[in-house]
């Protein structure tokens, strides 16, 4: 048996990380689709990468930094007796930060490009451009954001649906319930499991939850936390 947490872009959003949600879904008068999908990087590579190049910089700023939600969901990984599948919808390493041991991106990450031929994965922290060589084969053009796009499949997906069939308590922290499909994970779990979301306002999906927790991440996973490690000293978890 297992613990399963779900995190999207509210828990980062307190870090200071900003979302296309906080700009009208723009970025510099472009669409999302036009940064975030293969035809967009086929059709101007030089406008996709300079928006990975700008969220990567923001990423690594003094000013982003874990906030107490990741801290907290990382004693929750070393500390529970249980298995803790930590799934974040993220493409930031907050999580990483904070010190979680094992995290899967579900969406890719910020800090890794992949090459196009190969599709080998190289962590960067610099600026990539069309003009960047690839580290394995040299050639100028090939590296792309290793991030999941509009019309792409998202990462770990097999791994993650046998975990969930028999997971005890699902948790979803700061998503939207708009995203498929991570908004239906909590459909996946077994009917006797405990599921609770955590937001700041109540989502389409609040109803197939059996507790909500209304308030920041910041606030309420913490407290959280406290009560699942305590219930599992106690012999209740």
């Amino acid at each position: 048996m297992s613990i399963v947490v779900l995190t999207g872009a509210g828990i980062s959003k307190e870090s200071g990380i900003k979302t296309f949600r906080d700009q009208n879904g723009l970025w510099e008068n472009y669409a999302i689709e036009d940064v975030a999908s293969p035809d967009a990087f086929r059709a101007h590579p030089e406008v996709v990468h300079s928006f990975y190049n700008a969220r990567r910089a923001q990423l690594l700023s003094p000013e982003v930094q874990p906030n107490a939600a990741h801290l907290a969901l990382a004693d929750l990984q070393k500390k529970s007796k249980k298995k803790v599948m930590l799934i974040t919808q993220n493409v930031d390493n907050l999580h990483e930060r904070a010190g979680s041991p094992d995290v899967l991106h579900l969406h890719g990450e910020l800090l890794k490009v992949r090459c196009i031929e190969t599709e080998k994965v190289f962590s960067t922290l610099e600026q990539v451009d069309e003009t960047t060589p690839c580290e394995c084969c040299q050639k100028p053009g090939n590296l792309r954001p290793h991030i999941v796009w509009f019309g792409e499949v998202p990462f770990h997906l097999e791994e993650i649906f046998l975990t969930l069939a028999k997971c005890e308590l699902f948790l979803a922290i700061g998503t939207s319930g708009l995203v498929y499909p991570a908004a239906g994970f909590v459909k996946e779990i077994p009917a006797k499991a405990r599921s609770v979301e955590v937001n700041f306002e109540e989502t389409v999906t609040t109803p197939w939850f059996k507790e909500s927790r209304l308030g920041t991440a910041s606030t309420i996973v913490p407290q959280l936390v406290t009560e699942i490690l305590a219930d599992e000293l106690q012999g209740a978890g």
